[in-house]
């Protein structure tokens, strides 16, 4: 069973579930998610940290190269 099938047929369980008994899933579900909202940031490694100094770098030699946020956002 794929992913997308089974989160299909846990949704139609779902809305079959009577409403008196949506408030006792509720903490178990809650549970459930938590890992899902809590991602792991791991450190940057050698060859991210050289890729970060070396687009500083870039920026300091040449900032009107670069697009800010609030105009690539346009």
């Amino acid at each position: 069973m794929t992913v997308a099938t089974l989160r299909t047929e846990l949704h139609g369980i779902m809305d079959a579930i009577p409403d008196r008994s949506l408030p006792a899933l509720k903490p178990l579900l809650t549970h459930l998610a938590e890992d899902y909202w809590k991602p792991v940031i791991e450190p940057a490694s050698p060859e991210e940290i050289a890729m970060i100094e070396e687009g500083m770098a870039d920026y300091r030699r040449h900032p009107e190269s670069w697009v800010s946020l609030e105009d690539a956002s346009d």
